[in-house]
C-alpha cells in the first residue's frame, strides 16, 4: 500500500507553506490562495486552509540508512523532539524499526521512520530529496476494530501489527494507517497532544488499484478510482 496523496487541514496555512517549502526545501507543485502541495517521494502532500485548529499525527518513510543522516539534518533546521533523557531516536523492536520525531508548523506530531525490513538503502548523501514518501496517517476513532474491517473489506489491506482494540496498524510498510482508540489511548507518543478524531482524504495504491479515502466524524468514506 502506498499513499499517492493524502490532504490535511490547517488554520495556520502560510507558517506550514514556509515549514516545508523554506525550512526542508520540498517542491510545491501546486498552490492556490486556500491549499499548497508538495511533492514528497512517492506522495503528494497537500494542506488545506480551515478556520479551526486541526493536529494529526503523520509520518515520512526515508531509507534504511539513513537514520542518523537525517536526524542530523532535520536538526539543522528544526528541533527534534527529545523522548526521554534528550534521546530522540525511538526503537521499535517488533516492527524492525526506528524513527523520531518533530512538531510541524500546526503543532502536528510528524516523524521520519526507518523500516530495514524494507532494505532501501541509498548510496547518495540524504537531503530532501531522499524522503521516499508518506508511511503513516492517524486515524484516530471510538472503534478501531471497525475502522479495521471496513478497510480489509473495501481497501483490501490488512491488519498490520499491534491491539486492534487499543491501538493497531493496517496497510503495509511502504504504508501504513496507524488506528488509535482515544478513549484507551490519550496522546501521539512521544508527546503529550491529545489524540483526537481528524478530518483528511488520501488517495492510495493497493496492489495495482487506485482508491480514495476520506475521514470524516470517526467514520470511513472510501471508493475505488483508475488503477
Amino acid at each position: 500500500m502506498k499513499f499517492r496523496k493524502l490532504k490535511l487541514y490547517t488554520n495556520k496555512l502560510e507558517l506550514e507553506k514556509r515549514f516545508y517549502s523554506d525550512i526542508f526545501g520540498f517542491q510545491i507543485i501546486d498552490e492556490s490562495s486556500d491549499s499548497f502541495s508538495l511533492k514528497i517521494g512517492w506522495s503528494e502532500l497537500t494542506f488545506e486552509k480551515s478556520e479551526i485548529e486541526h493536529k494529526y499525527h503523520y509520518c515520512f518513510l526515508i531509507p534504511s540508512n539513513k537514520l542518523k543522516e537525517a536526524l542530523e539534518w532535520l536538526g539543522k533546521r528544526i528541533a527534534v523532539i527529545a523522548i526521554e533523557n534528550g534521546r530522540k531516536i525511538q526503537n521499535f523492536e517488533s516492527w524492525n524499526a526506528d524513527s523520531f520525531y518533530f512538531y510541524d508548523a500546526s503543532g502536528s506530531v510528524a516523524e521520519f521512520i526507518v523500516r530495514y525490513d524494507l532494505n532501501n538503502n541509498i548510496e547518495e548523501e540524504f537531503d530532501v530529496s531522499a524522503v521516499l514518501g508518506i508511511n503513516e496517517i492517524g486515524i484516530a476513532a471510538n472503534d478501531i476494530q471497525q475502522i479495521n474491517k471496513q478497510l480489509q473489506a473495501e481497501l483490501g489491506t490488512e491488519f498490520w501489527k499491534g491491539d486492534i482494540k487499543r491501538f493497531g496498524t493496517n496497510g503495509s510498510q511502504e504504508g501504513i494507517f496507524v488506528m488509535a482508540n482515544y478513549k484507551l489511548k490519550e496522546i501521539w507518543f512521544p508527546t503529550t497532544l491529545k489524540i483526537t478524531p481528524e478530518p483528511f482524504d488520501a488517495i492510495i495504491e493497493n496492489k495495482g488499484k487506485g482508491y480514495s479515502v476520506e475521514f470524516r466524524n470517526e467514520e470511513l468514506k472510501i471508493l475505488h478510482t483508475k488503477s
